[in-house]
């Protein structure tokens, strides 16, 4: 399942002003062009992690190739979604727009069409990069064409978009990977990509910022270097071992290549993660609780439909079903949320969020072999919903009210990244943890190739299922203390009540 950043909405949040006097007509279709294209992640992103399981076992991939199906996508949109942003604002938001679901569909067809699962992580990596483009391309289109007055209900009706597709997307992976082919789930973003550049062509006014000058390049190069080094040595140390050589040159290159990002940031004459935003003590503090609560989200949904469907007995279908009250709960009591946090304080819900979403990571690992689903996953995945509903609308009006107005954008799209490399580190340390409990665990030879049989559904070895669970179980409890250290994070540095 995937959830959208915490400060997407904000990402265009500065001193945008409208392109023209439109018409009421004329915003509904910029509306539903901007939330079609938006749709080609939403559902591709909630699709995707039901159908992982059925993924691995037609493509043959082991535990690291599944692993760079999530990351390959992950690594180059968090990598390139500010740059994204700041290419729209200098060539124009309609043409980078349409340019990033061009690249989506294209990449989708690869996907589609992928005979092995080296061609399908490079259409997920090309899948990133559309992303990057046309998701601040979306948002930044809305901005322009709405007035001040009208931005929040214009923004409001995007997000419940994503919500209602966020809801659908599971049980369509599912459905499709139990009835049909994995394969469509890439095939759908076909058809939806040619109508969304149908209606864009049409209805979009093209839309600039006058003031964009620079690009920084050198820092997006450096970050996706960095990133791309530190994830392949934390995915191949399982397989390799921690004191292979490759292993250890890439971890070292990759940390070089983040510490050489900071400081190409610290001289860059337009940077792409502005340094001086760290300066405020709340701001720094809620991209660090951002880092853990995302960390703890990505990692537990990463591997939770593995473990409903190899351990549990799931479906696809019912796995997918599983997700259900999390996509309704905050669809639903978003609104309700952020009235607590203007009354209560944002610190508070800063506080108490993250630690309830911890508690429901706890209650989603203790279900034994065989759990139905009332006895199952419900409770836990409630906790957890009604939890980062607590917390995510308070922390995207906390990182936005951290910083000066006229950089609210740049400020949200940092945060907005952060969340994204949260889930990218938490798919490659969460899964290197879970090898080295299963091989702990099992004590065979070749302890790694039957985690992969496990996982592909091809394991019939009970040891082996229940060694499995365990690790698991370990990493939700490791998922459960991220997010419970992002409550003290958030109690701690959260903003005060005014």
């Amino acid at each position: 399942m995937s959830i959208r950043g915490p400060c997407d909405a904000g990402q265009v949040q500065g001193a945008l002003a409208p392109v023209q006097s439109l018409s009421a007509a004329r915003k509904r279709w910029i509306l539903i062009a901007t939330v079609l294209g938006s749709s080609l992640t939403f559902i591709d992103g909630s699709a995707l992690g039901v159908a992982l399981p059925a993924i691995q076992r037609d493509l043959g991939a082991g535990p690291a190739a599944v692993q760079w199906i999530s990351n390959a996508y992950l690594l180059t949109l968090g990598a390139l979604v500010l740059i994204g942003g700041a290419a729209g604002d200098r060539f124009g938001r309609r043409r980078v727009f349409l340019i990033g679901v061009g690249i989506f569909a294209l990449a989708s067809i690869v996907c589609g069409l992928a005979p092995t699962v080296e061609l399908l992580i490079g259409g997920r990596a090309l899948q990133g990069i559309g992303a990057a483009l046309l998701t601040p391309g979306a948002l930044a289109l809305i901005g322009s064409a709405f007035p001040p007055e009208e931005r929040g209900r214009a923004f409001g009706a995007w997000a419940g978009a994503g919500a209602l597709f966020g809801m659908i997307g599971p049980l369509v992976g599912g459905w499709l990977s139990d009835h049909a082919d994995w394969r469509f789930i890439f095939w759908i973003n076909v058809p939806l990509a040619a109508l969304t550049i149908a209606v864009a062509l049409r209805a979009l006014p093209e839309s600039r910022d006058s003031d964009a000058r620079g690009l920084d390049w050198r820092g997006a190069l450096l970050a996706m270097t960095g990133l791309a080094a530190l994830t392949w040595g934390l995915t191949a140390a399982p397989d390799r071992g921690w004191d292979d050589r490759a292993v250890i040159i890439a971890l070292v290159c990759g940390a070089g290549a983040l510490a050489g990002f900071l400081a190409a940031e610290r001289r860059a004459r337009h940077p792409m993660m502005p340094l001086a935003l760290f300066r405020s003590p709340v701001f720094s503090g809620m991209n660090l609780l951002t880092l853990l609560l995302y960390f703890a989200l990505g990692g537990a949904m990463f591997f939770l439909p593995f473990d409903l469907i190899r351990v549990q007995g799931f479906s696809a279908t019912m796995a997918g079903a599983a997700m259900l009250p999390f996509a309704m709960i905050m669809g639903l009591f978003s609104g309700l949320a952020g009235r607590f946090a203007d009354r209560f304080g944002a610190r508070l819900s800063l506080a108490i969020g993250p630690v309830l979403a911890g508690i429901g990571l706890c209650l989603i690992a203790l279900p034994g072999p065989g759990a139905g689903y009332v006895d199952g996953p419900l409770a836990g995945m409630t906790v957890l919903a009604i939890g980062m509903t607590l917390a995510v609308g308070p922390l995207t009006a906390a990182v936005m009210g951290a910083v000066d107005p006229s950089r609210a954008g740049v400020a949200s799209g940092v945060n907005n990244a952060v969340a994204r490399i949260a889930g990218l580190l938490a798919v490659a340390l969460l899964g290197a943890l879970v090898s080295t409990v299963f091989v702990d665990r099992v004590g065979v030879p070749d302890a790694r190739l039957l985690l992969g049989e496990v996982m592909a559904g091809g394991g019939s070895n009970p040891g082996a299922v229940e060694a499995f669970h365990a690790s698991f179980r370990i990493v939700m409890s490791a998922c459960a203390a991220c997010a419970m250290a992002a409550g003290v994070v958030g109690g701690l540095t959260g903003p005060r009540r005014r």
